[in-house]
């Protein structure tokens, strides 16, 4: 097995290159040849910040083939196509012991890259060696391209099973990134009715319109846009989807009187909020983070019978060596892209 490489974070936007060990896995292990790796925004701010990120998450979107399989894995093959995920509840944490199978230590501990079977970099890599709990077979309906799009898709699909509208209920979606724009998909297969999307970025509001969402409109427009579409009520459910902390009561006082304000950005600073206003309304507020095992199976299944498209979304491929600027790029403010990958075999600029 011939060495490979690495790219991790070594301070504030700062990159440190590796070398991929090429030792064999150890029981229970799988060695993954990477296809591509998306840039997500937790990559941007874990490289602006520097020491935010366990390593095994810089690079946590990624789909490549099985090189290699240790002892005692089944079900997985040599040249498979797999994407990285976590495994089932495990059945022994305190959670699953006191009947929370949803809520496993181990899935949530994968999922975070603090697992003890956590690999020591991500997989801005050649390859990866990880757990064969970790990574699911991809169907053969999906492109490469596609299968590096299925851990946003499940981190959406994991917010919209946690929150369980009701049919028909009108939604707002806050921000049209990846993560906005695969939730309101989402929120569509689910049986949204009206839906708003509000996005700054004109190249992302055009994306949504060509997803087939009629209501997409600047911040600016967004108050007066709901108010026209639900005279004055608010919204059932509002999907806060950028992570910018001033937003999150902006985002609670669209939501009519007993509805729902689901979270799926990540703030990197508190916010301040009414608590008054959320208890005196009855806001239902949902916190999602990450996903389950069976959430990146129901996502791949969603993609292969053409639900979502994720594809439309990727608007960049790029070589390793050019992780450092595009991460720059991405972090200005400035950029066009919707979603990046990374193509760790693409070749490396003269």
């Amino acid at each position: 097995m011939s060495a490979g490489r690495y790219l991790a974070v070594a301070g504030p936007r700062q990159l440190r290159e590796g070398e991929v060990s090429v030792t064999e896995p150890g029981p229970g292990r799988v060695t993954v040849d990477i296809a591509y790796t998306g840039i997500c925004g937790t990559d941007v701010h874990g490289y602006t910040d520097g020491h935010m990120l366990p390593p095994a998450v810089f690079g946590h979107e990624w789909t490549g083939a099985v090189s290699a399989v240790g002892d005692g894995v089944d079900g997985l093959r040599v040249g498979q196509r797999v994407v990285g995920a976590v495994g089932p509840a495990c059945g022994r944490c305190r959670q699953c012991v006191a009947g929370h199978a949803r809520n496993c230590d181990t899935v949530f501990a994968e999922a975070n890259g603090v697992d003890a079977d956590a690999p020591p970099h991500g997989a801005f890599a050649t390859r990866v060696q990880v757990s064969a709990r970790r990574v699911i077979p991809v169907p053969e309906s999906l492109s490469d391209v596609e299968a590096a799009l299925v851990e946003p898709a499940t981190v959406t699909f994991h917010a919209v099973r946690r929150v369980a509208a009701e049919y028909g209920t009108t939604t707002v979606i806050q921000g049209a990134g990846p993560i906005g724009l695969l939730t309101a998909q989402h929120a569509r297969n689910a049986g949204a009715g009206p839906m708003v999307v509000s996005e700054p970025s004109a190249a992302r509001r055009a994306l949504a319109g060509d997803l087939g969402f009629a209501h997409v409109v600047e911040p600016a427009e967004l108050s007066a846009a709901l108010d026209e579409l639900t005279g004055g009520l608010g919204a059932d459910v509002v999907y806060e989807c950028s992570g910018v902390p001033a937003l999150l009561q902006p985002s609670a006082e669209l939501v009519r009187r007993g509805g729902t304000l689901a979270l799926l950005g990540y703030p990197l600073e508190n916010s301040s909020v009414s608590y008054g206003d959320w208890q005196s309304r009855e806001l239902t507020v949902i916190g999602s983070l990450a996903y389950h095992h069976e959430d990146f199976v129901g996502a791949m299944h969603a993609i292969a019978a053409r639900r979502i498209d994720v594809a439309s979304l990727h608007t960049g491929t790029f070589g390793l060596s050019s992780l450092k600027d595009v991460l720059e790029e991405l972090d200005s403010g400035r950029s066009e892209h919707t979603k990046v990958l990374i193509d760790p075999n693409r070749p490396e600029r003269a």
